[in-house]
This record gives C-alpha cells, structure tokens and sequence, in this order.
C-alpha cells in the first residue's frame, strides 16, 4: 500500500558501496559504522520502517553517532545476540517488510530494506567477532537509543492496526452507501439486487468515466479502500473537500455527503449534480444522521488516523481505546420524554451481570448512540467493547455478523441512558458522555439479540431509574 500522503524517496546512499569490503571480512566494525550505518544515521529520508509503521519509529532512532556506542546499546538492549549475531533482534526487525501482506509495498520498500540488511548484519557479525567490543561495559538506562515512543503508541502507528481500525469503523458502515457507492456488494443473482443493478446502468449512461469512477468509494476490498482515500483526499482540488480531512473530520466528504440531502432541480426539471466545495446537498439524499452510531465511528476513525499520520500520539494515555467492533443487534429507547429535545444526542450503553451475580458489572459489554426523532424514538445498533469486540474480530473480518449474537447471550442486561445536554458531541464527536450526563437505567428483562431493527431489543424511558 502507497498511502499515497506519504512521498517515500528511496535513496540507498552508500551504503552498498562497500559490499565486497564487507563480504571479504576485511573491514573493522568502525570502518563498516562509518561507511554503511551512518549514511542511514545522516539521511533525511525516512527508513524502511514506513512499510510498517506509518509514525512513531524510525531505523536510524537505534542508531548512536558512534559504533562502538550504538553496539552497546544493541547489546545492552537484547537487539544483539553475540551467540548467533545472524539471528539478532535488530535484523528481525528490519526483516519484518518481507512480510508485509501487501505486496506492492514490499516492492516499493524492497531496494531499501535489502539495502539495510546487508549493512547491519555486515557490521553486526564484525562487532561481535570483536573481543574488545563484547567486553564492552553497559551503559546507563538514559544512554540506550531507540525510539522515544513507547511500545503500545509505535504499535498503534502499525499500518496493519490502521487498516483493522478502518473495517471496524467505517468499512462495517458502508451498506449506507449501497449501491450507489457499492457496486461490487451488488450480487448479479440476487433477485433484490436487480435494482440496484439498473441503477449502476443509468451511472455508466449518463456520466462520464471520470465522474462513474469516483463514485465508487467503497472498493473491493478495505485495503484498496483505504488508499483510495487516502489518495483521493491528497487530489482534492483548491476548494473541494478532501475525503478525509486531517484537520477537522466534521469536514471529510466522507461523512458531510451522507448527512445531506437531495439537491434541487434545474428549470428542466434535473437534479443538479453539487459541487464537492459545498457537501450541503447529495445525489443519494440522507444516509447518516448526524450523531448516530455511523456518523461517531466514522468521525473517530478519522481523527485517530489523523493523530497517527501526523505523530501526535507521543504517550500512551493519549491513545484512544480503540475497541469498537460493529453488531446487527440493535437497542431502541421508546417513549422519550417531551423535556429531552427532539435530534438530541443520545448513549446507550449495555452492561452484564457482575461475577458475583448480585448486580451490574461496572464496564459495558456494548455501547450505541442516536438522536431523538420526532416520534421520541432512539435506535441504535451495537458495537461490542473490550473482550466482547476482540473475540468477534475474525468473524466481522469475514462479514460474518452472527458471530456477536452468541457473545451476548439471552438473559436480563441493564440499560444506562446518558443524554447530550450540554453539546459535548458538537466539540468531539468522538466523546463517550460521562456521569453528569447520567439520565438513568433500566433493566432489559430476557433480551433474545436478535440481529436488524425487526428484532430491536426495546426499553422504556419512562422507567428509568
């Protein structure tokens, strides 16, 4: 994957300009420093490393200005094994491209990694048929190199933890979008799809092949997804919004487009096909509610990415809990009193019995959010937390929704309701609301979670407690 915001020069300086050096075994670790590490130490290009990690962790942050200095630090820190140096830790790490299951990336990245390979496993091998340098004493704990980040925020920047964030929090949303933005989720031999087939027959009609082809934003798989963004939202042209804008993600065309409406017509009675400057209008009309469950995974998608592409995350309290999975199960909140004011925003948040069975457990099992219609309705679908969310990870992977049923089981749940009263959402959407925005709990008597709104488990807002 390019990611395509991110312009990677490939730049392998001088450090193969020594190889036969290195291969005779003549050279001494210093001369091998010298000639093949520091070129990588100096360099203003980033490493191989951005195959993996989009921030947060760099090859040259091993790296000390001395040889004898960066040996130690290896050693001191286990990345040096002196009983086998082939097998040493800094070499895995840099070996981690080859297993990039992105193939195109592997080769974007392959000259460079290959490059780094051959320039510390020379001079590893040198510095440990060294006797002096093994010798060497350890340094002080504040003297090792490697990268200020801790472990948990350069594992966050890992492209492959990105990408699992993105299924979870927007692809799992994109039947919204279906088909005008969908076209390979139309199956030819489903007799329900034949619709949406002749709607895909009267894009290719009537637009241009520029025009059919951005819109389809959902690609066949995540991945191409992903970069399809990302690449789109790099293009934008002076005035349009970006696809996913890194500044403000209330104003990413990927949420402003299905929060409008259908636009007006012309004096010949055809809809205006809207500018993408002014998201305030869309061929497709209404797809998301502002503040529903959709619309505040979506928003929190983009700020994470954002946060990561950027190298905001330095510690790990600042990183977000990440650990939303999507449900079909859906929980609905009926007979909402006439003081709640109608699109307010609302929480619901379902918790478990607790290991001793005499109450209610203190973290949720699930969590949704909406808005009040006018008929004083909040519906919602799930998403799964903590143990619940990973052990359903495979499963919404793979499409396969049925798997969560069973992680919430039929039995007695409690409910707890929390009403945006004071507009936490409008400054961060992505916001879990807290105590003081505590309205009250029920209790969700045999609750079946079956999955669709047909089967929506239901409580009453006039029995909050």
């Amino acid at each position: 994957m390019k990611w395509g915001t991110r312009v990677i020069c490939i730049v392998v300086l001088s450090m193969t300009s020594v190889s036969g050096a290195a291969e005779d075994g003549n050279s001494t670790p210093l001369e091998l420093f010298n000639q093949r590490i520091l070129p990588i130490f100096r360099s203003e290009q980033p490493s191989s490393c951005v195959q993996c990690h989009l921030s947060s962790v760099d090859l040259k942050d091993y790296i000390l200005p001395s040889s004898e200095q960066t040996f130690v630090s290896l050693r001191d820190q286990g990345l040096i094994d002196m009983a086998a140096p082939a097998d040493s830790g800094i070499l895995k790490l840099i070996r981690m491209g080859d297993r990039d299951p992105d193939a195109g990336s592997r080769l974007i990245h392959e000259e460079m990694r290959k490059a780094e390979l051959a320039a510390f496993e020379a001079w590893v091998a040198a510095c440990c048929a060294d006797r002096q340098l093994r010798e060497l004493p350890r340094l002080a704990p504040e003297q090792l190199a490697g990268p200020a980040a801790a472990d948990a925020v350069i594992r966050h920047a890992r492209k492959s933890r990105v990408v699992d964030s993105f299924v979870r929090n927007v692809w799992s949303q994109r039947m919204r979008c279906f088909p005008c933005h969908t076209p390979h989720e139309i199956d030819v031999e489903n007799p329900l799809h034949q619709a949406a087939l002749k709607t895909q027959s009267k894009f290719r009609e009537e637009l241009s092949e520029e025009l059919y082809g951005r819109l389809q934003i959902f690609r066949k798989t995540p991945e191409e997804t992903l970069q399809y963004l990302i690449e789109r939202s790099a293009a934008a042209p002076q005035g349009h919004l970006p696809m996913l804008n890194l500044t403000d993600a209330t104003q990413s065309l990927l949420v402003r487009k299905p929060l409008a409406k259908i636009p007006e017509k012309d004096a010949a009675g055809k809809l205006l096909i809207p500018a993408e400057g002014d998201a305030t209008v869309h061929m497709g009309g209404l797809k998301m509610h502002p503040d529903d469950q959709s619309y505040k995974s979506i928003i929190a998608w983009i700020q994470d990415y954002a946060k990561v592409v950027q190298g905001e995350y330095t510690a790990v309290e600042q990183l977000p809990q990440d650990n939303w999975r999507p449900t079909g199960l859906v929980v609905r909140l009926m007979e909402v009193p006439e003081d709640w004011s109608a699109e307010q925003p609302v929480q619901l948040f379902v918790h478990g019995r607790n290991a001793e069975g005499n109450g209610w457990a203190v973290e949720p099992l699930a969590f949704t959010q909406g808005t009040i219609t006018p008929r004083r309705i909040v519906n919602g679908t799930l998403f799964l937390l903590g143990e619940q969310q990973r052990d359903s990870h495979a499963a919404y992977a793979a499409g396969d929704g049925k798997a969560a049923t069973a992680l919430l089981p039929p039995g007695d749940y409690q409910i707890r309701v929390f009403v945006d009263r004071h507009g936490v959402l409008a400054k961060d959407p992505a916001a879990m609301l807290t105590a003081g925005d505590h309205v009250g709990s029920a209790v969700l008597s045999k609750a079946r979670w079956r999955e669709g709104f047909k089967f929506a488990e239901t409580v009453n807002a006039g029995k909050l407690e």
